[in-house]
């Protein structure tokens, strides 16, 4: 009940406040009916309410509100929001590819231990293994296959999207590979603030996703550091993800 709550409020609040500024763009909102006239509007915001319901209502920290945008079905600029501990994660996308991610909130910086890609060693504390955010309700099989075939990879787990991808900016993990389930609205926000910070995001064959389509379904997720992408993608190969 408090999670359709929150989720409900969220979307009320986010819908009134698009439309309200910009009631020329279209929205694909997880909360609200789908309209496919969408796919006819070169800009499209991707919203999740709240990213992570059961966390939210069970009164765990690891949920997150995205907001996306999309233009000709290229991720521009993400918004992910974690209200349980005051930070609000910001970027963009410029058509040269090139981002800026900002941290606001509790400190308004990034935690000191933060490096959008410095090479092999980004993240690794002498031989200590990788780290993989994982779901804490699910894992499956070639999750803990992969796991292993990344060295012996240690799995973290926490709830939302948009907080796992938290965890690799804050510092906490290396690593986060998803499949089965996902959406757009899941993915987008955190997409731009994960490639404006230096990560490569793509699905498991290596290509980017495509936002504001006619199935929203967005299955295939990885984020990493790009000094790892040929490794994660055989790995996944491998394990028959």
């Amino acid at each position: 009940m408090l999670g359709d709550v929150g989720d409900q409020a969220a979307d009320g609040y986010l819908q009134g406040a698009l439309f309200g500024r910009y009631p020329d763009d279209a929205v694909l909102s997880e909360e609200t009916k789908d309209d496919l006239e969408r796919t006819k509007n070169r800009v499209a915001w991707i919203v999740d309410p709240l990213d992570g319901t059961k966390e939210y209502a069970s009164g765990r920290h690891d949920w997150a509100v995205h907001v996306g945008l999309a233009v000709d079905e290229k991720p521009v600029l993400g918004v992910v929001a974690l209200p349980s501990i005051d930070r609000v994660m910001v970027a963009t996308i410029a058509s040269d590819g090139s981002g800026k991610a900002e941290l606001l909130g509790v400190g308004g910086e990034w935690p000191a231990d933060f490096v959008a890609d410095a090479g092999p060693n980004a993240g690794a504390v002498g031989d200590a293994p990788l780290r993989l955010a994982a779901s804490r309700s699910h894992t499956p099989d070639w999750m803990q296959k992969f796991a292993a075939g990344m060295g012996n990879a240690e799995l973290v787990p926490c709830g939302s999207v948009g907080f796992k991808v938290a965890m690799l900016m804050f510092g906490k993990a290396d690593i986060y590979v998803h499949k089965i389930g996902l959406k757009e609205w899941d993915t987008c926000a955190p997409e731009v603030i994960a490639r404006a910070a230096g990560y490569v995001v793509c699905r498991f064959d290596g290509k980017d996703h495509r936002y504001n389509q006619a199935n929203a379904r967005n299955d295939e997720l990885v984020v990493c550091r790009p000094w790892l992408q040929d490794r994660v993608l055989a790995v996944l190969r491998s394990v028959g993800a």
